[in-house]
């Protein structure tokens, strides 16, 4: 492994899930403190509910990360020096400090000032023949995960150097499920998440991490519903809560590999070693209106479930180990790829095919789309909050 600055572009390897994850977000801990949008022309607030990175590649050649300060309504205001312009970076995670981003090859660092401005300060070469396709984080933000797509799909670890952000290697954890898949840590930061049906193969899936970051793969087999037609279940990704609680998407499908009906949200509880469980039926579990699911995010609260797909967004009561319950009908009609939540109720959702960053806030009583919202933006790749 070498530190160096390159322009590289990777060309991504479709999968069977409907999409790619985009990058993960960091949760708040103590250690916090994951053309241009047309920005709202009032000034930013002293105190911004979040900063709101998109990277783009607005033309041939060119690559930049647009940084923006969400004031308390929701309404986006760009950054002083935004955009920032990088070495082909796609892919984006941070913590409260720090913000990294690859190429696929490179894995750069920036700093974070405190109006979110960006200064890369380092980059590191993870792999010199490309394959980096996702990056994020564990609650800490002490460690850096980057989902290396091999034959065996690998997930390399980092441990990050808070004082100068520079990576240092610390593990590689191979034979993983999915391109892609990144994982979802519950609230005790030991354990993570995922699930695929990669290579035809319904597996959820989850890893321990060590004091150091490295992760081990969990030896467990959880629990399905019984499907109310079809063969069986296929999962795709997971969203744990605060606590020990996570939502799985799950359809059916009959042994020809052909579904049998939507998307379904199971709930499934981990205990004190990693090991899940669920009550979920195919009777108490909700159907989502998005079609072909792209991403599920989980509200700082563990309260709501933002839901994205090839047909939209909808938002849905997360209830721990209870049912999941709708909330919302689709509240965009356009393909979503990403959602991250800040910890001021506002949720905020990229569509990368419509060029659009929307931006809702969303309590127990309404559900309402803030000012400015959606925002355009040309060729959007990547989607991250920093809540504040």
């Amino acid at each position: 492994m070498s530190r160096s600055i390159s322009v590289v572009f990777l060309a991504l390897t479709a999968t069977f899930a409907s999409a790619v994850l985009a990058s993960a977000q960091v949760k708040s801990s103590p250690t916090d403190a994951s053309n241009p949008i047309e920005a709202s022309s009032s000034p930013a607030s002293s105190s911004p509910a979040a900063y709101v990175y998109v990277s783009s590649s607005p033309s041939s050649g060119k690559t930049q990360i647009n940084a923006y300060s969400a004031a308390s309504s929701g309404s986006l205001t760009a950054v002083s020096g935004s955009p920032f312009s990088t070495s082909g970076v796609s892919y984006i995670a941070l913590n409260g400090k720090w913000l990294f981003g690859t190429n696929g090859v490179d894995i750069d660092s920036f700093s974070i000032a405190s109006n979110g401005a960006l200064k890369q300060v380092d980059s590191y070469t993870a792999e010199p023949n490309g394959g980096v396709v996702n990056l994020f984080l564990d609650h800490t933000g002490t460690s850096l995960y980057a989902d290396y797509y091999t034959t065996n799909n690998d997930y390399l670890q980092y441990s990050i150097n808070n004082t100068t952000g520079q990576l240092t290697y610390v593990g590689d954890l191979s034979g993983g499920p999915s391109i892609g898949s990144v994982t979802s840590f519950i609230g005790d930061n030991a354990f993570a998440y995922s699930s695929s049906c990669y290579h035809f193969t319904p597996s959820i899936y989850g890893v321990q991490r060590s004091s150091n970051g490295t992760l081990t793969w969990l030896n467990t087999n959880p629990p399905y519903p019984t499907p109310p037609s079809g063969d069986f279940y296929c999962p795709y990704l997971a969203a744990a809560d605060p606590t020990n609680h996570l939502a799985v998407a799950i359809q059916p499908f009959n042994g020809n590999w052909v579904s049998q009906g939507p998307y379904q949200l199971a709930t499934y509880t981990a205990d004190s070693s990693g090991n899940l469980t669920t009550s979920s039926t195919s009777s108490n579990m909700p159907s989502v209106s998005v079609n072909g699911i792209t991403n599920y995010w989980m509200s700082p609260s563990g309260k709501y479930l933002a839901v994205a797909g090839t047909s939209g967004m909808q938002i849905f009561h997360f209830n721990g180990a209870n049912p999941i319950t709708k909330y919302t009908g689709l509240l965009v009609t356009k393909q979503v790829d990403q959602m991250f939540w800040d910890n001021q109720n506002h949720l905020y959702a990229l569509s990368r095919s419509a060029g659009k960053l929307y931006v809702f806030t969303v309590t127990s009583t309404s559900v309402t789309q803030a000012s400015g919202s959606p925002h355009s933006i040309t060729n959007p790749e990547y989607l991250i909050v920093l809540p504040r």
